[in-house]
């Protein structure tokens, strides 16, 4: 019960850090948090949530910023 209390009060806070920031921002916090999460749970040391958090927030900015650049190409086929 304390697991599950903790988990839901850390996700409140994310989404009141998050409220004034623009899509790259909040997409790097949520993929840091989420990326933070499942190196936990995939390696359970401190090196791999460290690297999860890393890679997760790198991805999460990349995805937040092709959201910010509305209209253009994120794929461009050659026809």
């Amino acid at each position: 019960m304390k697991k599950l209390s903790a988990i839901v009060l850390s996700l409140s806070m994310l989404a009141g850090v998050t409220t004034g920031c623009t899509s790259t921002e909040k997409g790097a916090v949520v993929g840091a948090a989420g990326g933070a999460l499942v190196g936990q749970a995939l390696g359970g040391s401190t090196e791999a949530t460290l690297i999860g958090a890393a890679v997760g927030g790198v991805t999460g900015a990349l995805i937040g910023n092709s959201i910010d650049r509305e209209g253009y190409c994120r794929y461009r086929d050659r026809y």
